[in-house]
């Protein structure tokens, strides 16, 4: 059997309506969802657009929701997981793209409503990609994905809202997780004063996080605590991807006329606080969307982030895995077990 990259290269596409390929598929079993590595033929995916030899895919934690069978994630069934894929056009009916264009995708509920990137192949809506940015290859559109992808929104956000290098500290929260720790990276690479938020069991990634650009640390018990209204003023912008006490508490922590960019929910959906940290301080929260963001927002930033997330910090934050790993380390996620960013090799 000819590999995919062996295909696509020699042109002989009309063997890929019949020549087999791998994708992980999840579907319904007896005792709950069965996720397994499956022969499949071009045939086999949903009838969209353009069709996609993958190059890479990542593990996230909504992956690591869906593989537990929590949230829903999974809305259809059987379903080719992967929020996010990088790869090459093989063929395609629309005028944006031609075969040989390098593309990302990232979001509008691919790996949830649609089949998404954990196959060597895949047929994709072309109103849902975008042009891989020059400089770049695959490899590290997939070293940023999602996570990375997401950090760079949010710090977009905080410099929209006035939040600069020389304006005092700026906390992220879970910080080494796939978006807390590509955000410490473009935000001290970039300037800023960069405190992270790591809970105690993680307290061994501090090495890992000062190595990104990590200049101090916070944690213990009373992140768990629901805070005062208003606590002393600590810093000048924030990255949330925890949600819930977390939240409240970095947002009763701000300074006069800060920005707390949230993004996430690792810790829970609740959010119990007052209006105190935005009448009288001048707070702002503002939410952050990397599944349904416009193109143009979405172009911008991977634009960002060709030159605004060092390639050295990329390579300490990432690990590669094989496709058929990925529920092993799905479940790993959801363990909290799992440091930075995890990328999937489908051709491995």
């Amino acid at each position: 059997m000819l590999s995919l990259r062996q295909v696509f290269k020699e042109g002989v596409r009309g063997m890929m309506k019949t020549e087999t390929f791998r994708a992980l598929v999840v579907d319904k079993g007896d005792t709950g969802l069965v996720a397994a590595v499956k022969p499949l033929t071009v045939s086999d995916l949903p009838d969209e657009d353009v069709l996609i030899q993958v190059d890479y895919s990542t593990l996230n934690y909504k992956e690591g929701l869906g593989f537990a069978n929590r949230n829903k994630i999974f809305r259809i069934l059987p379903i080719v997981p992967g929020l996010d894929l990088a790869g090459t056009v093989v063929e395609s009916k629309s005028c944006r793209y031609k075969p040989g264009d390098p593309v990302i995708l990232n979001g509008w509920s691919v790996g949830e409503r649609y089949w998404g990137g954990y196959a060597q192949m895949a047929r994709i809506k072309s109103d849902f990609l975008i042009p891989l940015p020059k400089g770049m290859d695959t490899l590290k559109a997939m070293y940023i994905g999602t996570a990375g992808y997401t950090a760079m929104l949010c710090v977009m956000t905080l410099e929209q809202a006035g939040v600069t290098p020389d304006g005092g500290p700026v906390v992220v929260t879970g910080a080494a997780g796939g978006v807390g720790s590509n955000a410490v990276a473009i935000l001290a690479h970039l300037g800023y004063d960069v405190t992270a938020l790591v809970s105690a069991r993680k307290a061994f990634t501090h090495d890992f996080l000062r190595e990104l650009g990590a200049k101090a640390f916070v944690g213990g018990d009373k992140w768990a605590q629901t805070p005062s209204p208003l606590e002393s003023q600590r810093w000048a912008g924030a990255v949330d991807t925890v949600g819930t006490t977390v939240l409240a508490r970095v947002i009763s922590e701000m300074n006069y006329g800060g920005c707390v960019a949230a993004c996430g929910l690792a810790g829970g959906i609740d959010l119990s606080l007052t209006v105190m940290p935005f009448i009288l301080r001048g707070v702002s929260l503002r939410g952050v969307d990397s599944v349904w963001c416009p193109y143009e927002r979405r172009v911008a930033a991977w634009e960002r982030l060709a030159k605004d997330i060092p390639d050295a910090a990329l390579k300490k934050i990432n690990r590669i895995i094989k496709l058929d790993e990925v529920p092993h380390y799905a479940a790993q996620i959801m363990a909290g077990k799992v440091v930075g960013h995890i990328v999937v090799d489908v051709n491995a």
